[in-house]
């Protein structure tokens, strides 16, 4: 059964999608659907997303660093894995750049070598290459540099 479409006042949108960018950071293409998901028109969900810019409730690079931030910290993600999130958000190169940049390289390897180290003591293979293909496989998954993955194995 498909979701009916709510139509409302561009005031009433504006009150709304403040509150809701308030709550949490959002990406403008995130905020851009849910203007139309209200049923406004292009005009009118261009003219709210340029003034909830202005206003400070929408901002992108604020918002890929927050993401970056929270996936590495929260559920161990690698840069790669990151990086293909936002593009998927349609955020923007610029700011895809400035939130990998702002990760934290400490913090960012020891999640890589606590990563490899529970994944180590859990695998069951015997082999060491086919051992080694499965644990650099899991990395890569997990969104971690090839070369960065590679370094850790050697350790």
């Amino acid at each position: 059964m498909e979701k009916s479409k709510k139509f409302i006042s561009g005031t009433e949108a504006y009150s709304k999608i403040t509150k809701w960018c308030a709550y949490q950071e959002r990406a403008q293409q995130e905020v851009r659907d849910k203007l139309y998901d209200f049923g406004l028109h292009k005009e009118e969900v261009e003219q709210l997303l340029t003034r909830i810019i202005s206003e400070g409730f929408v901002n992108e690079e604020r918002f890929a660093i927050s993401f970056a931030n929270g996936k590495l910290n929260q559920l161990g993600w690698g840069r790669v894995k990151i990086r293909y999130a936002l593009k998927a958000k349609k955020v923007s190169d610029y700011c895809i750049k400035k939130a990998i940049n702002s990760l934290d390289e400490n913090k960012y390897i020891q999640i890589l070598e606590d990563a490899f180290h529970k994944r180590n003591k859990m695998e069951k293979e015997k082999h060491p290459l086919k051992r080694k293909y499965k644990l650099m496989s899991y990395l890569a998954s997990r969104g971690f540099e090839q070369d960065l993955i590679a370094t850790i194995i050697k350790e």
